[in-house]
């Protein structure tokens, strides 16, 4: 008779996360999750097939609470910003999980029931087709890319600071960058998802 399940799904979430947060992606693995539960790593195998199921776990476990509710009296553009603003704060509090996020979409209910939900907003607004396909891509790729930079390129880091110094050559970049690191990040977000979404508002 096999030995009864003793670890949930949550549990292995935290743990794997907890490897991600601390170690990073690529420390990721059955044994340092196992090593974090404090159990053989074999007896992972009886929860999860592997190291691809066991990230899907945290990702699922990241996204799970995230309302995917737009406000129902704000029109289109803003219903998006809204549900790409609730990722975002979820997926920020593990940001080295945010590459994940895009690798397990089609195996995260949570994902996929935002997703139906920014695609719902979009077919109300009249998006149809490759039109359609197209903005929740572009919307999808803001969303990531720029969670990503903030975390791994941030305006207010060393790489801004260093190319403030880089005027006699590189002048613009310098003054930019002398402008850039005074943004708070929600700033550089929200007003860069505003271009990319007024990129996609139907004439």
């Amino acid at each position: 008779m096999p030995r009864p399940k003793s670890l949930t799904q949550t549990a292995l979430a935290v743990a794997a996360l907890a490897v991600l947060d601390r170690d990073g992606l690529a420390a990721l693995s059955m044994r340092a999750v196992a090593n974090e539960l404090g159990v053989g790593t074999m007896s992972l195998y009886r929860y999860v097939a592997d190291r691809d199921e066991l990230e899907a776990v945290a990702v699922e476990h990241i996204l799970s609470q995230v309302d995917v509710d737009p406000p129902k009296k704000a029109l289109w553009d803003k219903q998006v910003a809204v549900l790409a603003e609730r990722v975002r704060t979820a997926i920020a509090r593990h940001p080295n999980a945010v590459p994940l996020t895009m690798s397990h979409r089609h195996r995260c209910p949570s994902l996929l029931r935002w997703g139906e939900a920014v695609l719902g907003v979009l077919t109300r607004a009249g998006f149809t087709g490759e039109e359609r396909v197209i903005a929740l891509r572009v919307v999808l790729g803001y969303l990531i890319g720029a969670t990503e930079m903030e975390h791994r390129s941030p305006l207010a880091g060393e790489g801004t600071d260093a190319m403030t110094g880089l005027s006699e050559k590189y002048p613009l970049l310098a003054e930019t960058a002398g402008v850039a690191g005074g943004i708070p990040s929600d700033v550089e977000f929200r007003r860069g998802l505003e271009v990319v979404l007024s990129g996609l508002r139907r004439p």
